[in-house]
């Protein structure tokens, strides 16, 4: 058991970072994303002598404990920041606010839709590696990704309205009040 234990080890301290990383794009917080690398970790710990490829593996537990995570919490806490109102912190301060809407934007994907774009474009995955890590077939990979690449963009597009949920948008308008279209403002 300690070759193993020394294995283990060795592993985590060369690959911690690395898990830390996909992580944090799944879950966009970094004490959600220790927190999932830890209780990955310790999955896999029981099971260190039968894993035969650790970080696909890793990442496989990753994704399946932010899933059930995720749909546990039905309420999702929104942190914001207030940012410094200096000029010399300007630049800085357009990349924090440019990668908490894009972390915003992400938490409204699907998890499944978050893995493969996480799995894809942030660990760099070939298709049919991400396909064998979620266990579902390349052509899903395929559509995941674009579906999920076209809501970013669309949540990232500056100059688009907020979307209207469906369930808003099928809604009748409440009675008394009177709606107007094709008026130009």
């Amino acid at each position: 058991m300690a070759v193993d234990d020394e294995h283990f080890r060795e592993f985590v301290d060369t690959r911690y970072m690395d898990l830390l990383r996909v992580a944090y794009h799944l879950t966009g917080s970094a004490q959600d994303a220790e927190d999932l690398v830890q209780a990955a970790l310790v999955k896999v710990m029981r099971r260190w002598r039968r894993v035969d490829d650790p970080m696909a593996y890793l990442r496989r537990v990753m994704i399946n404990q932010h899933i059930s995570t995720w749909r546990r919490q039905r309420v999702h806490e929104v942190v914001t920041a207030i940012l410094p109102d200096r000029s010399s912190t300007r630049d800085m301060t357009e990349a924090v606010a440019e990668r908490h809407a894009l972390y915003e934007a992400m938490r409204e994907l699907t998890p499944r839709t978050r893995a493969v774009i996480v799995l894809r474009y942030v660990v760099d995955l070939p298709e049919a590696a991400v396909a064998a890590t979620l266990g579902c077939s390349v052509g899903s990979v395929k559509s995941r990704a674009s579906r999920g690449l076209a809501r970013l963009r669309l949540a990232l597009a500056s100059d688009a309205p907020p979307p209207v949920p469906a369930s808003a948008a099928a809604r009748p308008a409440p009675t008394g009040t009177t709606t107007m279209t094709g008026a130009t403002p």
